[in-house]
């Protein structure tokens, strides 16, 4: 079997991911591995045989594939987030990523590795291959031959073995400090729907207008007035049923369905009177409710105020579903690809929406191979970059960091006049699974001989220190951010997840996006200064 896997590795590849995936699946006491079981999977099938071996190449496309399609759904709330909260938020990652560096210094002085070895722990316990990739390339610069290769090896042996613990390490961190802390995954999501796009718990109620304060001002001017965060949508007033417009003036007695969390809708019935058991839903002579797909690239990118619904149909969006997710419908919302929206519409209006929107499933699901093609490309280019900071210090973004900063760029961007950048919600879930996949299968089996020789010799002191760096920065991490200023743990984990099997880990845990945006905000900033941090313990030790 292993001469046929070994002669095979594409074979081999989608054996660890099929086997990994299952047992990923499986539940132990409510929780399972999710798909970071591909990478134990790949860690067990490497140490059988060194011979097993899964191509670089499938390695690059699958870490390019993933951190492109996470920075174009993150993009938006990246950019939002550091305009938010700013300076504090650069500082806070600095210091974590500084301490990580003077955690492998002490480590250096009292294990007595070489500086080349500890080097190489420290990237392989962050994961970051391109600190690796820089430090080799300022041994070749600035060494002979003979001592660049000595060099070389000793950096990437120490990588090799700690890799698997840099992964193992932001687990069992963000495992033990969820349990100290008793982290309420729901209560934050709650507390943050308002700063990310999050899935809203969305309810609707009847209301009776019983406020006579409320004669004589319009809807426009309640919203101002008032915040309200909800769609109101049918109104009955003096015998006939139209739909909520801003020029509408409620009067005592008038009837209105609105739509919102509960919360919200607990205020405004507050406001306007009671709440009554008229279901204006049932009657559908005039206006009917219908889910439409947005698969009109024109229209994508775009907010729904900016459509002008209201001037050219007789119809209101009340809800969107995109994905799993369902969000309340307002004029700031922008539409995606494959989003499903709720209109309630004249029902001689509902086929010109149906075809103005596009209303195709099939389209809402097709890849735009140009932009999609042109913005991997333009991270490629971007990754290869060598960017040069002084004699012996040199990085290059790579193949995570240029992707994921265009990804980043081109997301918060969403179209570039005609060029709509942004892929449909269930491509874009699809190609981040399937680049996840390929590079934790490439990435176990890579590293699963390096992580069986290393519970002997001298490995077990390397596997020690990434244990103590991985460890001890994550828990940091995790205990400062949350303990000290005050962060949400669900964002936190994403600043841990310095590979993205931790990342998955996370989000498997959290059951929402909150990670993603934590990985977003830290990655780009991370990848900079640990191959710069990495070049200059190297320096210093030596």
């Amino acid at each position: 079997m292993v001469e046929i896997l070994s002669a095979s590795p594409i074979l081999l590849l989608f054996v660890v991911a099929s086997i990994g995936y299952f047992f990923g699946n499986i539940k132990i006491g409510g929780r399972s591995l999710g798909v970071a079981a591909i990478l134990f999977t790949g860690l067990a099938f490497g140490a059988i045989d060194s011979r097993l071996q899964i191509p670089e190449i499938v390695f690059l496309l699958g870490l390019s594939l993933f951190v492109y399609s996470v920075g174009l759904r993150s993009g938006p709330a990246f950019f939002q987030s550091y305009r938010k909260n700013g300076l504090s938020e650069i500082l806070f990652i600095l210091s974590m990523l500084a301490f990580s560096g003077l955690v492998a210094t002490g480590l250096w002085y009292l294990l007595g590795f070489s500086a080349a070895e500890i080097t190489g722990i420290y990237t392989g316990s962050t994961t970051n291959t391109a600190a690796l990739a820089g430090v080799i390339d300022a041994f070749n610069n600035n060494y002979s031959p003979e001592e660049a290769a000595k060099l070389t090896e000793e950096a990437v042996v120490g990588y090799s073995y700690s890799y698997p613990m840099g992964v193992f390490g932001g687990m069992i961190a963000i495992v033990l400090m969820e349990r100290l802390f008793r982290i309420d995954y729901k209560k934050e999501m709650l507390l943050l729907r308002k700063d990310f796009p999050l899935e809203e718990s969305l309810s609707s109620a009847t209301i009776e207008v019983t406020n006579p304060a409320l004669s004589e001002i319009s809807l426009r001017e309640l919203f101002k007035r008032e915040d309200w965060k909800v769609v109101f949508g049918r109104v009955y007033s003096d015998g006939r049923l139209q739909l909520a417009h801003w020029e509408l003036i409620l009067h005592v007695g008038d009837i209105i369905m609105a739509v919102g969390s509960k919360e919200e809708l607990e205020e405004v019935v507050a406001e306007l009177g009671q709440r009554v058991d008229t279901k204006l839903t049932h009657d559908r002579t005039q206006f009917d409710v219908r889910r439409i797909f947005v698969s009109n690239a024109e229209l994508a990118g775009r907010t729904i105020a900016s459509l002008n619904i209201n001037e050219k149909y007789n119809a209101i969006i009340t809800r969107i579903r995109r994905g799993d997710m369902e969000m309340l419908a307002t004029g700031d919302t922008i539409l995606e690809l494959g989003d499903r929206i709720r209109f309630i519409a004249h029902r001689e209006d509902l086929q010109a929406l149906s075809t103005y929107f596009g209303d195709s499933y099939q389209e809402a699901s097709k890849v735009n191979l140009f932009s999609f093609g042109a913005g991997i490309g333009l991270g490629l280019i971007l990754g290869s970059i060598n960017f040069h900071f002084g004699e012996g210090v040199d990085f290059k973004l790579g193949y995570a960091g240029g992707p994921l900063v265009v990804g980043l760029i081109l997301g918060a961007l969403r179209r570039t006049g005609p060029i709509l950048w942004t892929l449909p919600y269930g491509a874009n879930v699809t190609l981040q699974q399937m680049g996840l996949i390929f590079l934790l299968a490439a990435v176990g089996v890579r590293s699963g001989h390096a992580f069986e020789e290393s519970i002997s010799t001298n490995g077990v002191w390397i596997f020690f220190a990434s244990a103590v760096i991985s460890l001890l920065t994550a828990l940091t991490i995790l205990f400062v951010g949350y303990k000290i200023l005050k962060k949400p743990f669900s964002l936190l984990m994403g600043m841990v997840s310095n590979q993205p099997a931790i990342l998955d880990f996370a989000t498997n845990r959290t059951n929402n996006r909150i990670p993603e945006f934590g990985f977003s905000m830290m990655f780009p900033l991370a990848l900079i200064m640990k191959v710069l941090i990495a070049q200059i313990l190297f320096l210093v030790l030596s």
